[in-house]
């Protein structure tokens, strides 16, 4: 039998996951196959919800789902937590105990926060990439009247690229709906010379900075957060003050991917066209897992998620693997409470950012809605 295992439960493994349900629908009937998905959390999660729930305008409840819900009965699920990958002996150790054989391996194991890795973030700061986070930001913007505001991207690469830029300009409109943004100072930071990594998003996200009157710093490395002076400290050696600070905490891959010795800083290192692991045989790995030149985005674990299938489904027969990933990458972004803009490129392409418009606001909407069917596999 041949056995593919797949560790994460996030976007990139349940779509992977269903779509081999799929592809080898035959093979795992007649007992040819088995998939097997591992994943240490009982709830798939669709983090982009996020977002929206500072603002009120959602909740944790709709940003998850029991996973047993999403993934297809023909795929084998184990909720544990995966805790080594021996690569030569092709085994993963779990907490609970046992150990699995494995012939195939895909790592979907995502990206952790570690705002501790910055000394006063935790207690300085806020941010809405996790549920608690998300939560704790609501109830700190329904009482925040008059200020500073300040949003600042410590560190890249991170989840959801563009989210920091959604965020400013959502809340800028936000604040101008309840008669509060003439009391409000707005400043957002980003590390590099320039507001976005992406100089199309860059230039576009720059002129509407201007436009609505936020400020923005570049080249703005956070060094430390004194949380009683309200003070952000950075390696260049300036300052700069607040009253509500929004941080986008740095990011890490797992221990697991760096023990295994498939990468540093738990992402794996990958072909960029294949997603092959350079670092082990049959191992694969997809999402923010994956350390390949584009975005940390839903959409890429998506894409990466049905190349793989393809790859491991033509091995799986005997057949040589010919699909290949060509960095596509597709996103919405907000440019406020009730205008969104699109975007879509591949590897090498500068992205063209389309005017907003209430439309592509209701179909970013439309596409969080309609989520659960694609990580089903039906979309």
């Amino acid at each position: 039998m041949e056995r593919i295992a797949i560790v994460g439960g996030g976007t990139g493994g349940t779509v992977l996951a269903n779509r081999l349900a799929d592809e080898l629908q035959t093979e795992i009937e007649n007992g040819d196959v088995e998939v097997r998905l591992i994943t240490a959390d009982e709830n798939h999660v669709y983090k982009p919800t996020f977002l929206y729930i500072p603002f009120g305008k959602k909740t944790v409840e709709d940003a998850k789902r029991p996973i047993e819900e999403l993934v297809d009965r023909r795929v084998s699920l184990t909720i544990d937590e995966v805790v080594d990958v021996d690569t030569d002996g092709k085994r993963l150790s779990l907490a609970g105990g046992p150990t699995l054989a494995y012939d195939q391996l895909t790592v979907a194991t995502g990206a952790n926060l570690e705002p501790e890795s910055v000394p006063g973030l935790v207690e300085g700061g806020h941010h809405f990439y996790g549920p608690d986070g998300a939560e704790q930001l609501r109830d700190e913007l329904a009482e925040f009247t008059d200020g500073h505001l300040v949003l600042s991207v410590i560190g890249v690469p991170h989840m959801c690229p563009a989210a920091p830029v959604e965020f400013v300009l959502m809340v800028d409109d936000w604040l101008r709906e309840r008669g509060l943004r003439d009391d409000v100072e707005i400043t957002y930071t980003y590390p590099i010379n320039r507001t976005h990594g992406i100089q199309s998003i860059a230039d576009w996200a720059t002129d509407l900075f201007d436009e609505r009157d936020i400020g923005y710093e570049t080249f703005f490395n956070v060094d430390e957060v004194d949380p009683e002076a309200e003070v952000i400290e950075t390696l260049e050696g300036s300052e700069l003050s607040y009253d509500l600070l929004v941080a986008i905490p740095p990011h890490a891959g797992t221990d697991l991917v760096t023990d295994a010795g498939l990468g540093d800083d738990g992402w794996v290192d990958v072909d960029r066209n294949t997603l092959e692991a350079t670092g082990a045989e049959d191992v694969y790995a997809i999402g923010d897992a994956a350390d390949v030149p584009t975005s940390k985005a839903g959409s890429v674990a998506h894409y990466e998620a049905g190349v793989v299938a393809d790859r491991i489904a033509d091995q799986a027969r005997g057949a040589v693997p010919t699909a290949t990933y060509s960095g596509k990458t597709v996103c919405f972004l907000e440019a406020g409470m009730d205008e969104a803009t699109f975007i879509e490129f591949e590897y090498g392409d500068e992205p063209f950012v389309r005017e907003p418009s209430k439309h592509l606001h209701w179909a970013k909407l439309g596409y969080n809605e309609s989520y659960w069917l694609t990580a089903r596999g039906l979309l």
